[in-house]
């Protein structure tokens, strides 16, 4: 009987050690654990609510969040707009709740649609979009392709739908420069 109470004792020193040295272990194994997660898997746990953007070129970008990629986030914003923001030229975020979704199992779909991916949507749907640079220029139009590295813009008026007597010309956009893309409403001037 005193073999039993011993060997007991001595099991809950071991295993008191063992959760002592686990709980000293826990900061840094949450901080290595925090340090591993990226901005866009951060953002995860704001989908669905309203987030503010400090954005290069673009100053303050506010809305609901209903999307995000591995390189561009989807807000709605009070005007019901889509704005489309690349996830580089993020600079700040606010809004963002406590706590860090855990990150969504990798999907061969999720990771292949990239920001290029997103804006061939919008040249598809031939949606008129104002794009903001990241110097703060604004170019509006109708993307018409998407390269590897660029993106085509009809320029024409926000206002206008995009015809061949409206468009004032082509450009080429570095896409490395494209900081948001607002949709527009041609013809609610």
């Amino acid at each position: 009987m005193r073999w039993q109470q011993l060997f007991a004792d001595l099991q809950a020193e071991f295993e008191e050690a063992e959760a002592a040295e686990e709980r000293a272990q826990l900061p840094s194994r949450a901080r290595a654990e925090t340090g591993a997660v990226r901005l866009a898997e951060r953002l995860g746990s704001a989908l669905g609510g309203r987030v503010s953007l400090r954005c290069r070129g673009a100053g303050d970008v506010a809305g609901r969040l209903t999307e995000r990629g591995p390189d561009w986030l989807l807000l709605e914003d009070d005007a019901g707009r889509e704005v489309l923001v690349a996830l580089p030229a993020v600079l700040a975020v606010a809004g963002l709740v406590r706590t860090t979704a855990a990150p969504a199992p990798a999907s061969r779909v999720g990771a292949a649609v990239d920001l290029r991916r997103a804006l061939r949507g919008l040249a598809r749907d031939r949606s008129a979009v104002a794009l903001v640079l990241d110097d703060g220029g604004v170019l509006t139009g109708t993307v018409d392709r998407v390269g590897a590295d660029f993106v085509e813009l009809a320029e024409h008026a926000a206002d206008d739908f995009r015809r061949p007597g409206a468009v004032r010309g082509v450009r080429a956009v570095a896409l490395a420069a494209v900081a948001v893309v607002r949709t527009l409403t041609p013809g609610a001037a």
